[in-house]
């Protein structure tokens, strides 16, 4: 044992850590040195913001006039035609959907089935077939939907529809009986849904009182079909 010289101060003994501290403390700081060392090199990292805009620049400098139109402004013009071209896109298949819904469910003269719709009346006229109707005449205005449908040009008196007759029909409440009536057609009803008929004052009041106005009828085709154009 060494003996200690006059005037010195005896050091205590070094603290011995265990084996499994020591390798605990390595490890935390080396986790802190890294995560040190990778923030400080994200921050370093550019955005993705001043990425895109570097890009930007490169193709569409910010100095410079597009059609006379400062760089921001000249994008706000291609965003908004984007959206109009999309909503027109979205406008057109949602019309094309519901005009294809339409075709589907008409009465055309090929399917032989009775329908149900509501009957009404009007003061005939001249018609769309070119063929003038008085108020006795058995004559009925097709829906615009179904008579449209139809049309092979842009003259409805060449419509394949006009001419063709139909036999309307309904339960007569005060005659306790069917009534019918043979009706041709001479017109198109814009106010009608697919299936419903606008006949003559004389005609309605063959089914049902004019004073109702309105009334359901059962109808169905009688001529034959059109022949198919060409």
């Amino acid at each position: 044992m060494a003996t200690l010289r006059e005037g010195q101060m005896e050091m205590p003994p070094a603290t011995q850590l265990p084996e499994w501290e020591m390798h605990e403390s390595y490890a935390t700081k080396s986790k802190a040195r890294e995560t040190k060392n990778g923030r400080d090199a994200s921050d370093h990292q550019p955005g993705m913001k001043y990425m895109l805009t570097a890009r930007l620049d490169r193709i569409m400098p910010a100095h410079r006039s597009y059609w006379g139109l400062r760089r921001r402004t000249m994008l706000a013009a291609i965003c908004l035609a984007i959206l109009a071209i999309v909503i027109l896109i979205i406008g057109l298949s949602v019309g094309l959907a519901k005009r294809n819904t339409n075709t589907q469910f008409l009465p055309l003269p090929s399917d032989r089935q009775s329908f149900t719709g509501d009957l009404t009346y009007y003061g005939p006229g001249l018609g769309a077939c070119g063929v003038t109707s008085s108020n006795t005449d058995n004559i009925v205005s097709l829906s615009h939907f179904l008579f449209d449908s139809q049309s092979v040009g842009t003259n409805p008196n060449a419509n394949p529809l006009c001419g063709l007759t139909i036999r309307a029909e309904r339960f007569d409440e005060q005659a306790n009986a069917m009534r019918s009536v043979d009706l041709t057609v001479v017109d198109r009803c814009t106010g009608c849904a697919p299936t419903d008929l606008d006949v003559s004052p004389g005609a309605f009041d063959q089914l049902a009182d004019p004073v109702k106005g309105r009334v359901d009828v059962t109808w169905a085709w009688l001529s034959p079909p059109p022949a198919a154009p060409g």
